[in-house]
């Protein structure tokens, strides 16, 4: 199936189908405007399907926008995530794949989906670094990790991170001493965690320490990352990174 899309000069939307088939969209989702092109589409081939039983719409979201707010923080905040669920919801596609998601509430707030699972970009950059350790970053991705771990034959270390009067404290349950060290999460906003869990584990005596991120955003804190760790590896999900310090995975 073929598809266009083009925008009026006031920022309209608009999608035409050129040729009929099977839906299969993918995009890195991770805007409203992401989210608000794919649904012109699925509402210009439903209309083009809609005597059409055999046909399939598939929707592949790389980066899901707000999957960190997968809840209501604060009273009289909204529940951002579930916003954006309904809506892609209200989309009515067959099957939504979503690239290693945040946690497993964007997956119960969105019907008919799948996940996508980081384990093949982890793998690719665990075998360049050649058999580190694994460390996951905090009790939310241990059990992720702790598979992926599993599936490597890799070593892993637990650690976690409690505030002490605002400021944050690493414990790290394992030896990491002269070992290299592979931290494994799904994103990365700022670092400053990632950044504090490097010279927690470097105090432990690692060698060297590297990052895996699925969802490398890098919205701020980019060079002080670049201090604490030897080496980023991540998707382009979110952007294109144009650094010798990161090396993408293309998935987009």
């Amino acid at each position: 199936m073929k598809y266009e899309i083009n925008r009026f000069n006031d920022g309209q939307v608009t999608a035409k189908i050129i040729e009929s088939g099977d839906l299969d969209i993918k995009i890195r989702g991770n805007s409203y405007e992401d989210l608000f092109k794919a649904a012109s589409i699925k509402e210009a081939w439903d209309a083009e399907n809609s005597t059409n039983k055999n046909t399939v719409a598939t929707l592949t979201i790389l980066c899901l926008i707000g999957q960190r707010s997968d809840r209501r923080f604060n009273k009289g905040e909204s529940f951002d995530l579930k916003v954006i669920c309904k809506f892609i919801n209200d989309m009515r596609f067959d099957k939504i794949f979503v690239l290693h998601p945040h946690s497993s509430i964007s997956l119960a707030l969105i019907d008919n989906s799948e996940k996508i699972s980081h384990l093949d970009f982890v793998k690719k950059a665990f075998n360049q670094i050649g058999s580190p350790v694994l460390v996951s970053p905090d009790a939310g991705a241990y059990k992720t990790t702790h598979e992926i771990a599993k599936k490597l034959n890799a070593d892993l270390v637990p650690s976690n991170k409690v505030r002490v009067d605002g400021a944050p404290v690493i414990s790290i349950q394992g030896d990491v001493k002269d070992k290299e060290c592979l931290i494994v999460d799904d994103l990365a906003d700022g670092g400053r965690t990632f950044k504090f869990l490097a010279e927690a584990l470097k105090c432990r005596g690692a060698s060297k320490i590297f990052l895996y991120v699925t969802h490398g955003q890098f919205n701020y804190g980019f060079e002080e990352l670049k201090g604490a760790i030897n080496h980023i590896y991540c998707t382009n999900s979110f952007k294109n990174i144009k650094d010798e310090f990161v090396t993408q995975f293309k998935v987009i």
